[in-house]
C-alpha cells in the first residue's frame, strides 16, 4: 500500500477570499461548486498536481505554521511580486546554507516561501 498527497487543506474565514488568491498564484481554476464554506483548486488531484481544499472555520490563525508550503520560480523576484500584488505580505528575505528563499504570507497569514 503506497500513500499519495490528495491535497492540502487550509481552514480559513474567507474561503472565496483564500481560493481566489491561491487560484491566481497558481493559475489554477476555482471550482465550479465553490461556495461561501468550502472550495478547491485543481480537484480533483492527478500525479503531478496537488489540489488545494478550502474549508471555512471560525478560529483565526494564532501562531506560525508548523508546516508550510514551498514552491519553485524560474524568476522568484517576479513571482514575489506578483504575489504580493495578490495580496500576500512579505516576512523576509533569506539566504542560508547556499539557498535563497522569501518568506510570504497569504492573505489569512499562512506562511508559505518561493525559491
Amino acid at each position: 500500500m503506497a500513500l499519495s498527497l490528495a491535497h492540502v487543506t487550509f481552514d480559513c474565514h474567507d474561503v472565496l477570499g483564500q481560493a481566489t488568491f491561491w487560484s491566481a498564484a497558481l493559475d489554477r481554476p476555482v471550482d465550479a461548486e465553490a461556495s461561501e464554506f468550502f472550495a478547491t483548486i485543481g480537484f480533483p488531484a492527478s500525479p503531478t498536481s496537488t489540489a488545494f481544499m478550502f474549508i471555512q472555520v471560525e478560529e483565526g490563525k494564532s501562531v506560525k505554521n508548523h508546516m508550510h508550503i514551498d514552491m519553485n520560480s524560474d524568476d522568484r523576484s517576479a513571482d514575489v511580486a506578483r504575489l504580493l500584488g495578490l495580496g500576500a505580505t512579505l516576512v523576509g528575505e533569506y539566504d542560508e546554507w547556499g539557498h535563497q528563499w522569501t518568506t510570504l504570507r497569504d492573505p489569512e497569514g499562512n506562511e508559505f516561501c518561493v525559491s
